[in-house]
């Protein structure tokens, strides 16, 4: 069984400390770290409740690069902030994704380590559904109407933070995360919720592969992907090791929940009609997952309906509305 590095006794800085994949991070890692957490913490409540996982929080608005009395001390950084949303406005979308990555790895330029989250959405859509998206893969837009400047402000984040490893000489790992999934959220979560309400579940194709990570394995190996952060920047993959899609996780959630699944295929032009990664690169640093399929979305419907489908989604009153 290869040994699973950890992180102690470190001063760890992350943005966006309440979103999916990150407030879980650091509730994992804070319990033998001192964990700081940076964002604007406009939803109510957003702060209280990193503040209660043991975190240090500042509220810094990345955009507008003031870091007021954030200290500069941090031994690493996990940078997983970013900007998605519905708006056109790439301007905005570049400053906070990819101008602010720079400010902020410049404030923490004495970091041991840096590690800034991408996404897979970065690669060139492939003509084959089925193809492993490698890390020298071509770059290019891939269309996604919910959030439009995405990709290509990703993109340009990538390259900010190359930037910065060398002109900072400060070590950086550009990691591509693929589908994360947990009982926080993430697009398997979501096509969960719609099974439940019994709604239809729209895909972009049939196959449609994905590589989803569950959040557990994303947390056991971050310190492996700081430990591989290198100057000039390592690139790496991060997604899980088992290529499945909407259509394998879909009918595992219907026998789940004993409803069925209704999958619609909705072409759009432009877009990465599969999504799965190869992971040799990854495998390399982290070793292999450990949650799998299809027992992460076993553990996924369990973690996310406690009570059952009569039950709700846990935490939430009226999930469904």
């Amino acid at each position: 069984m290869r040994e699973v590095p950890k992180l102690q006794g470190e001063k760890i800085l992350v943005t966006g400390p309440a979103g999916q994949i990150a407030a879980p991070m650091c509730a994992y890692l804070a319990e033998h770290n001192d964990v700081w957490g940076i964002a604007r913490f406009s939803v109510p409540g957003s702060r209280d409740e990193v503040e209660a996982m043991g975190v240090t929080t500042r509220v810094v608005d990345l955009a507008q690069a003031d870091f007021g009395d954030l200290p500069q001390d941090f031994t690493y950084v996990l940078h997983l902030a970013a900007a998605i949303g519905q708006s056109p406005d790439y301007d905005e979308s570049l400053r906070v994704n990819a101008e602010a990555t720079g400010l902020l790895l410049t404030h923490c330029r004495s970091a041991k380590a840096a590690l800034v989250m991408s996404t897979a959405s970065v690669y060139k859509p492939d003509a084959d559904p089925r193809h492993l998206y490698i890390e020298t893969d071509p770059l290019g837009e891939a269309v996604l109407p919910s959030v439009p400047t995405y990709s290509i402000s990703k993109i340009a984040e990538e390259a900010v933070a190359r930037f910065c490893a060398r002109s900072l000489g400060l070590p950086v790992t550009i990691a591509r995360m693929n589908a994360a999934y947990s009982a926080r959220g993430g697009l398997p979560a979501y096509h969960l919720d719609a099974i439940v309400a019994g709604k239809p579940v729209t895909v972009r194709h049939d196959p449609c592969p994905y590589s989803p990570i569950h959040q557990d394995d994303i947390n056991e190996q971050v310190a492996a992907m700081l430990g591989a952060a290198s100057v000039p920047a390592t690139i790496v993959n991060w997604g899980g090791d088992d290529p499945v899609g909407p259509q394998d996780w879909c009918a595992e959630f219907a026998k789940l929940t004993g409803k069925p699944a209704d999958l619609v295929v909705q072409t759009v032009p432009g877009s990465q009609i599969g999504n799965s990664l190869d992971n040799t690169k990854r495998m390399a640093i982290t070793g292999p997952c450990r949650v799998r399929f299809p027992d992460g979305f076993r553990r996924l419907y369990e973690a996310r309906y406690p009570n059952g489908v009569d039950g709700g989604i846990a935490g939430m009153s009226n999930p469904l509305a």
